[in-house]
């Protein structure tokens, strides 16, 4: 196994929703280590470079329009195999297929305002904690 960091982040609704502690609980409860955390409201650039991967794409605007809207959580997550074990956590992107006991099958409400944001992949993990941390 291999130990990486990854980031993840509250969205504004979860944030709204006072869903910071028990996401944190859920994190550290898999055996995962958040070895930085802060609270901020993301501005228009940087949730365009975070979703650059999305840019040209229908629900583009909307995602960039729901990020800004209110305070986010970014976390740098550390642990073995965190990429894919924050993944499993938070479910799939869409709350309506993702299985209860999830993230995101409990919390999200639609596809955008799905309470949580992790990188997909080790590569995509660099590139956005790179723009935080």
């Amino acid at each position: 196994m291999v130990v990486e960091e990854t980031l993840v982040m509250i969205k504004p609704d979860g944030v709204a929703r006072g869903l910071e502690s028990e996401i944190v609980r859920r994190i550290e409860a898999a055996g995962l280590e958040i070895v930085r955390k802060q609270r901020k409201r993301l501005t228009r650039d940087e949730a365009e470079r975070l979703y650059e991967p999305h840019r040209g794409k229908e629900f583009f605007d909307r995602l960039i329009q729901f990020t800004i809207s209110g305070d986010v959580v970014l976390m740098l997550v550390r642990g073995k195999n965190a990429v894919a074990r924050v993944r499993a956590l938070i479910g799939p992107t869409d709350p309506a297929k993702a299985p209860k006991g999830t993230i995101r099958g409990d919390y999200g409400t639609t596809v955008t305002q799905n309470v949580i944001h992790a990188a997909d992949s080790p590569e995509s993990a660099k590139r956005e904690l790179s723009l935080f941390f």
